[in-house]
Formats: C-alpha cells, structure tokens, sequence
C-alpha cells in the first residue's frame, strides 16, 4: 500500500556532469562580457594616460587634478613644476596631470 523509500526517490538524472557545465556557461559569459565592456578599456585608458605623463616637458600647457591650468616650467623625476601665474610656481606629482592642453614641439638639440 505504501511506497517503499527506495521506489520514492527520483531517479538521478542522465548526463549529470554535462548538465553542471552547462549551468557555468552564463557566470563564464557574464566574466567575458565584464572583461571585455568594462576592465580592457579600463586598462587601455591608464596605459594612455601613462604614455601622455611620461611624454610632459617643459613649455606644455597642463591641467591638473585639481584643476590648475599652467605651463610646465620644470621636468624632475617623479614631481612636475608649473607655472599658473607669472613668477607663481606649484610643484605637482606627475601622475596628478589630467590632461595636456596643448603641446610644444621638441628643441632641435630634444631630438
């Protein structure tokens, strides 16, 4: 009259390890798409924006973090130093430049 324990449970399902695989398939594919929307052009940004600190010399017009515009006057190692009003001169860290406003054209003797 009553169902024994053994006939009552389901019978395991055909292909177990295939099925399993396939539930990965959308996390894997929602990790592609993050990668390729969001952290590649992320990182092509920061190498560009480090290509544009290395290239700074004296003479360009700069923007910095902060928002001060003025040229730079002086190039060192890690630091830069721009002039934002005549004799008004603020060192600044290289990686806090926004952006080059407009470039000067290397010296003879730069090449």
């Amino acid at each position: 009259m009553f169902a024994t324990p053994a006939f009552a449970q389901a019978a395991a399902a055909p292909g177990g390890a295939a099925s399993s695989l396939i539930s990965f398939v959308p996390i894997i594919l929602i990790f592609v798409i993050m990668y390729v929307l969001m952290i590649r052009p992320q990182q092509k940004k920061v190498k560009e924006h480090r290509a544009m600190i290395e290239a700074v010399r004296r003479g360009d017009q700069v923007v910095t973090g902060g928002g001060l515009l003025g040229k730079v006057t002086k190039v060192a190692d890690g630091e830069v130093e721009v002039e934002v009003a005549p004799n008004v001169k603020v060192r600044v860290v290289k990686s806090t430049i926004a952006q080059v406003v407009s470039k000067t054209e290397p010296a003879a003797n730069d090449a």
